[in-house]
C-alpha cells in the first residue's frame, strides 16, 4: 500500500516527482500517495496532477494532453491514498477523451475530464504577454503569506517547498488601476531544478503549481488577504497551448471578471520568460469571509 513518504535526504523536487509517480494497480486503476501534512485537507493541485497523470498512463504514443476541465466534490484526506480510476470515453484518430474518478473511503473526491491530440500543424496567434519586473524583482509568495497571517503558511511552505514563487503585485499592490479587470494578480513561477525532462512530468508538474493563487486572484479588488476568507476550489481547467518546461520561470497574469454570491471567478494566462503562451488556466471557487 502507498504511504506518505519522506525523503532521506531533503529533495522536494525528488518528493514532488515521486509524487506524480502513480502506482499501478490493474488497468485504469492507479494509487496515490500523500506526502506527510497537517493540513486538514488535501492540496488541489495535488489530485489534479495525479490525476492528469492516470490519464496519461491510458494513452499511447503519440497523443499529448491539450486541456482538462474537473470539479472538487470532497476534500481529499491525508491520512490514507487515493485511487484513481481512468474511463475511455474516446479513442479517435486525432484527438482522445479520458475520464479520471479520484476515491477515498468509497467516495468519488474529485472528477477530471482530460482531452488528449495527436500534434499537428495549424494557426498560430496569441496575445502579448504583459510588461512586468523580472523574477529578481520580485517578493516570496510564503513570506507575505507569513505576513499576511495565513494560518497555513508554514504547512503549505513545506508542501511547496520544491516549487518557486516570486510575487510581482495585484490590483492595490504594486499593479497599476485597470477599470477593465479590476481584480488581478501576477507572479513568476518555477519548480526548482531536478526534474526529468519527461514533458508529461513538466505537464503535471505545472498542473501541481496551477492551483497556488489562482482563486486568489478574485479578492485583489476587496483589499483583504485571504487569512481573513474561507476559501475552497470548486473546479479546476488547464489548456495547454504550447510545449513548456516548468523547471524556467512562467509568469502566471491572473485576473478574476466576477465575484458574486459567495463565488469567485479567476483566469490565467501563463506565458514563458521568452514571452510565449503556453497555457490557460481557469477556476471558480467559495469566497466568504470568515465569521467569529
Amino acid at each position: 500500500m502507498a504511504k506518505p513518504f519522506s525523503s532521506p535526504v531533503a529533495d522536494p523536487v525528488a518528493d514532488l516527482v515521486r509524487l506524480l509517480d502513480l502506482e499501478t494497480l490493474d488497468q485504469d486503476l492507479y494509487r496515490g500517495s500523500q506526502p506527510p501534512s497537517a493540513r486538514s485537507r488535501v492540496y488541489g493541485g495535488q489530485v489534479a496532477a495525479q490525476a492528469l497523470v492516470a490519464g496519461v498512463r491510458s494513452v499511447g504514443e503519440g497523443f499529448v494532453p491539450h486541456s482538462f476541465h474537473s470539479y472538487f466534490l470532497l476534500p481529499g484526506d491525508y491520512s490514507l491514498p487515493i485511487i484513481y480510476n481512468v474511463q475511455r470515453l474516446r479513442d479517435g484518430r486525432s484527438f482522445l477523451t479520458r475520464r479520471v474518478t479520484a476515491l477515498q473511503h468509497g467516495r468519488p473526491i474529485y472528477h477530471q475530464t482530460i482531452n488528449f491530440q495527436r500534434p499537428e500543424e495549424g494557426f498560430d496567434h496569441q496575445e502579448r504577454m504583459p510588461q512586468v519586473p523580472g523574477p529578481a524583482e520580485g517578493v516570496d509568495l510564503m513570506q507575505l503569506m507569513r505576513a499576511g497571517g495565513n494560518e497555513e503558511a508554514e504547512e503549505l511552505g513545506k508542501e511547496w517547498a520544491a516549487i518557486e514563487v516570486s510575487w510581482i503585485g495585484s490590483s492595490g499592490h504594486g499593479l497599476p488601476e485597470d477599470p477593465d479587470h479590476p481584480s488581478r494578480a501576477r507572479m513568476w513561477i518555477r519548480i526548482r531544478d531536478g526534474l526529468p525532462d519527461d514533458p508529461m512530468v513538466h505537464l503535471a508538474a505545472f498542473t501541481y503549481a496551477s492551483d497556488i493563487s489562482l482563486l486568489g486572484a478574485s479578492l485583489a479588488a476587496h483589499r483583504v488577504t485571504p487569512a481573513t476568507v474561507k476559501m475552497a476550489s470548486l473546479d479546476h481547467t488547464v489548456w495547454f497551448q504550447r510545449p513548456l518546461r516548468t523547471d524556467r520561470w512562467w509568469l502566471y497574469d491572473q485576473w478574476s471578471p466576477t465575484a458574486f454570491g459567495g463565488r469567485g471567478l479567476a483566469f490565467g494566462n501563463v506565458f514563458s520568460e521568452d514571452g510565449t503562451l503556453v497555457a490557460t488556466a481557469a477556476q471558480e471557487g467559495m469566497i466568504r469571509s470568515r465569521r467569529d
